[in-house]
């Protein structure tokens, strides 16, 4: 004989503390509030990437025109060392991660 019994649909109510690990509701909204901080911060930071980009094809489209090449690999050493001068070694590899978003598409 098989008895079945009737299941109920798990119930779970996330909790502020729950999504940012706190322990405490003070802690919790401090922690939102950073969190709201930096999603706008991102933001802005992706808006002033996509800003370098536009400028950095005006740069390569200008360059090529007259005769140039597309990248200036000497410019891009002086950006990996200024961002490696600013933000350490990860800054060299955000700097390249970035170089290579405004290099544009071949």
């Amino acid at each position: 004989m098989t008895v079945t019994t009737p299941t109920t649909p798990a119930t779970t109510a996330t909790t502020t503390a729950d999504k940012t690990g706190a322990r405490t509701p003070e802690a919790a909204d401090v922690i939102t509030g950073a969190r709201d901080r930096i999603d706008a911060l991102d933001d802005r930071i992706i808006g002033l990437i996509q800003e370098r980009m536009a400028v950095s094809a005006v740069i390569q489209e200008t360059r090529i025109t007259s005769g140039g090449r597309r990248v200036n690999l000497s410019r891009e050493m002086e950006v990996l060392d200024h961002y490696r001068q600013a933000l350490g070694k990860p800054g060299t590899a955000l700097a390249m991660t970035m170089l290579e978003l405004c290099r544009g598409r071949v």
